[in-house]
């Protein structure tokens, strides 16, 4: 089976799960062409992205290639062309950045087609609610290719325009969660709820392991890993370090990651006078990850509904701290809860509420046994619900039908 996999950016950093799902996939046999509909300028790219970026097609969002394949639809499919173009249109009416940039990725959308059929794709699967599922949703009017999407975070709760018309047409739709399962049931309807799936990111257990940890006398070493960006929270983290030190409790902790927060989250802890306890460290590939994890013995991951309608999905950087035998320390937002037991895994808190972060941090760092008890059940729970290969089994039987 040849299967398109299509992205908004690609090689992007922070969704490394869509390539190391890309990667699992192959291994079952599939025939794998990636479409993004951008290519991400990145300093910093995963070793096994490389090779997948010279296999990549990418396109501009303008050459005569775009043009031929616009003008042969219109003369060829006119019904089919406008029909497509008017739903890309009235299904986005309400929301700015939907309809521009539906309307930006159309012509693209109908070159894309042309490429995709000379190609013999088979079935079209795009990560992301957003634009990757509107343009697999055009490029299936114009060929029949079926396709599926999946649905993550942001994609989905910041905006639903054209959501249902998405989940109509698809062979079908894919949740992380029953948090975003519901979500698209209640937006579309129970008519649609048949072919909405729930399959969580995975992560490889093979690369996330690390022996029995020694939790003896060891100060608290705390991870925290993601964008550095208003919907991660890190600012509430930060407060709760404060709060550490004010206590007496010896502490550091760890930010992997960048963003547009990075100065002002420094500045903050400088305000505080933690600067000895916190560090920086940037864009790290997973290699470096997985280091970083090795000193760490707890993840906190603190998210919370942005100002501009951000929420997480389930960070797949919680996923990847529980298989390491990490305990952590989050939030009860979104579909984190169905991925952090709380008081089994670790501890869940108010998204907001650095006071209960801190107090949450305190009892780990109080207790050796308890973060051993926890990072164990974590392990578990991985094991059971979020292991790589088996989800991308379960992906393949989906776009195959027999799930």
């Amino acid at each position: 089976m040849r299967i398109a996999y299509m992205m908004s950016r690609f090689p992007k950093l922070t969704e490394t799960f869509v390539l190391y799902e890309m990667l699992a996939v192959e291994e079952e046999g599939v025939d794998i062409e990636i479409y993004p509909l951008m290519r991400e300028k990145t300093p910093v790219v995963q070793a096994e992205a490389e090779a997948m970026v010279k296999r990549a097609h990418f396109t501009p969002f303008f050459s005569a290639g775009i043009l031929v394949a616009n003008a042969r639809y219109m003369l060829t499919q006119p019904k089919t062309y406008f029909r497509t173009l008017w739903t890309a249109i009235k299904a986005n009416l309400g929301s700015t950045r939907f309809l521009l940039g539906n309307l930006a990725y159309f012509p693209k959308a109908a070159y894309l087609a042309r490429l995709m059929t000379e190609n013999n794709i088979q079935h079209i699967h795009a990560h992301f609610a957003s634009f990757p599922a509107a343009v697999a949703y055009m490029i299936h009017q114009f060929t029949d290719i079926p396709y599926s999407f999946t649905a993550h975070g942001s994609d989905l709760h910041r905006d639903q325009h054209m959501l249902c018309e998405k989940i109509a047409a698809s062979k079908a739709t894919v949740a992380i969660s029953e948090y975003n399962r519901k979500i698209m049931i209640d937006c579309c309807g129970e008519q649609h709820a048949s072919k909405i799936y729930v399959i969580h990111c995975g992560i490889n257990l093979e690369r996330f392991y690390s022996d029995k940890r020694d939790e003896t006398n060891q100060n608290l070493s705390i991870i925290c890993i993601g964008s550095l960006h208003e919907v991660k929270g890190q600012r509430y983290l930060i407060e709760a370090c404060g709060k550490l030190k004010e206590r007496g409790i010896p502490f550091n902790c760890h930010f992997v990651g960048d963003g547009d927060d990075r100065d002002a989250l420094q500045q903050l802890v400088l305000q505080l006078g933690i600067g000895e306890q916190v560090h920086f460290h940037g864009r790290l590939t997973q290699a470096e990850v997985i280091e970083r994890l090795k000193m760490a013995n707890v993840a906190a991951l603190n998210s919370v509904p942005s100002s501009d309608g951000r929420r997480e999905g389930i960070p797949v950087a919680l996923m990847e701290a529980m298989a390491f035998g990490l305990p952590v320390v989050s939030t009860r937002l979104s579909g984190i809860p169905e991925l952090v037991g709380e008081d089994v895994t670790g501890f869940l808190t108010e998204p907001g509420d650095s006071e209960a972060i801190a107090e949450a941090l305190a009892r780990l760092a109080d207790n050796p046994q308890l973060r051993l008890q926890f990072g164990r059940a974590g392990r578990v729970k991985i094991e059971a619900e979020f292991e790589l290969h088996s989800n991308a089994q379960r992906l393949v039987a989906l776009i195959n039908g027999v799930l």
